[in-house]
């Protein structure tokens, strides 16, 4: 059996994920989290000092961290380009469509303040997070595979769409008919691959 403490820790996190994906960031509150979880909003001040420090928390240690290990299962910097983006895009999809909050958080990170600061509070530098992606896609330009772009470039290439799929994902979870699905991912993948191939 799992002490309260940890199980009223995950009750917080779940239920902070949740405001923010249903509710905007700029509405969840200590005293809203606090009132969702049915807890003293003095036990999430013993954990967390503000909201922000509850974000970053979040943003770090709950959705950067969980994703990183999901999206690397089974991946290989060694990998040939193709295998690899493919590897890549399907464990992004499996944890995705499993942890629609988390990415719900994410996508808030990519346009807020707070993944600067959270990377400035933890001292994080560039590449710390995802490494083997990035040592991957510098062997894949030094072997001459893909074209030589910037290491930002590259990535919007390879993983805005996505992105943008995945919201389409959960956006089609409330209409008639699911049109993200497995093949889709797989044929736009294809297509992502190709177009940084680089032309023999």
């Amino acid at each position: 059996m799992r002490p309260k403490s940890v199980v009223k820790e995950e009750a917080i996190v779940n239920i902070a994920l949740q405001i923010i994906s249903e509710e905007g960031l700029e509405n969840l509150s200590m005293q809203k989290l606090a009132q969702a979880a049915n807890i003293s909003p003095r036990t999430i001040y013993l954990k967390y000092e503000n909201k922000e420090d509850l974000l970053i928390k979040l943003f770090i240690d709950e959705v950067l961290g969980a994703y990183e290990k999901a999206i690397l299962t089974g991946f290989d910097e060694g990998m040939e380009f193709a295998e690899g983006i493919k590897k890549l895009w399907q464990n992004g999809f499996q944890y995705m469509k499993n942890n629609r909050y988390a990415f719900s958080l994410m996508q808030y990170g990519k346009t807020s303040p707070l993944l600067n600061k959270a990377y400035a509070e933890r001292n994080i530098q560039q590449g710390q997070f995802f490494a083997p992606i990035h040592r991957f896609l510098k062997m894949q330009v030094k072997n001459g595979i893909v074209k030589s772009l910037p290491f930002e470039v590259q990535r919007a290439l390879l993983f805005a769409p996505f992105y943008d799929l995945m919201n389409e994902y959960f956006e089609h979870l409330d209409r008639p008919k699911q049109i993200i699905t497995d093949k889709v991912l797989r044929d736009t993948c294809e297509a992502v691959i190709s177009g940084l191939l680089k032309q023999s």
